[in-house]
């Protein structure tokens, strides 16, 4: 497993440059064919922002805080910020490069699925095969209360969906480049990834896909950046 590293408040953890293969065979239409990717290396926060980071933000901002903010529910430090749409995850990763010098940004969904297999190419969960004992949750844990993958990244699965970069289309994985996919040039739903805990069944196979319209706001939506390997 690779070190983390600390790097401007935020732990990131590396991700190598390399093919991976992406989908599953036995997902939906949309997550077929499973299909081979390279992406270069980059970083990725091990784990979703936190009620306790996004704070900074909003006084830094003087943004206006999200739903549920001030529920019980939500409000733990260490629970994941959720609430926020498409545009102020990606607003955070903007205010986060400005106050680090360096570009951060949401996650193309084939970087999201690269790092959550980390390197358990035909594993069903982000960390294998099992699946937890927990049936589910009535509000979003902690973000190191799940178990964690092979690279140390924790709730990739259980806890919320997390936007990604790109716009969502079904029939995009037939016809996605081999390097570096970005997505459809357009659409009207965002890509989000991972298992969510409003979910009657929260554990989400690593190579399922979800999407939202970008303006929506949902109690079981967050995001974490990445960055662009040194």
């Amino acid at each position: 497993m690779l070190a983390p590293i600390i790097l401007d408040a935020m732990e990131l953890v590396e991700v190598a440059a390399g093919w991976f293969w992406m989908g599953w065979e036995e997902g939906g239409p949309g997550e077929r064919p499973r299909h081979r990717v390279w992406l270069d290396g980059f970083a990725m926060a091990r784990a979703p922002v936190t009620n306790a980071e996004y704070a900074r933000f909003l006084e830094a901002a003087e943004a206006a805080p999200p739903p549920w903010w001030d529920d019980p529910r939500f409000s733990d430090p260490g629970q994941p910020v959720v609430g926020v749409n498409w545009f102020e995850a990606a607003l955070y990763c903007d205010w986060l490069s400005s106050e680090g010098r360096r570009r951060y940004r949401l996650p193309t969904e084939a970087e999201w699925e690269k790092a959550a297999r980390g390197g358990l190419e035909g594993a069903r969960f982000p960390w294998g095969d099992g699946r937890p004992t927990a049936a589910g949750f009535d509000r979003p844990p902690r973000v190191t209360e799940t178990l964690a993958n092979p690279l140390g990244l924790h709730a990739l699965s259980g806890v919320c969906h997390e936007w990604c970069l790109d716009w969502e289309e079904e029939r995009y994985y037939s016809v996605s480049p081999e390097r570096s996919p970005q997505g459809p040039p357009h659409g009207t739903r965002r890509v989000s990834r991972g298992g969510a805990w409003r979910h009657q069944d929260p554990w989400s196979p690593v190579a399922h896909r979800s999407s939202l319209p970008p303006d929506l706001r949902y109690s079981d939506y967050g995001f974490r950046p990445v960055r662009a390997a040194d």
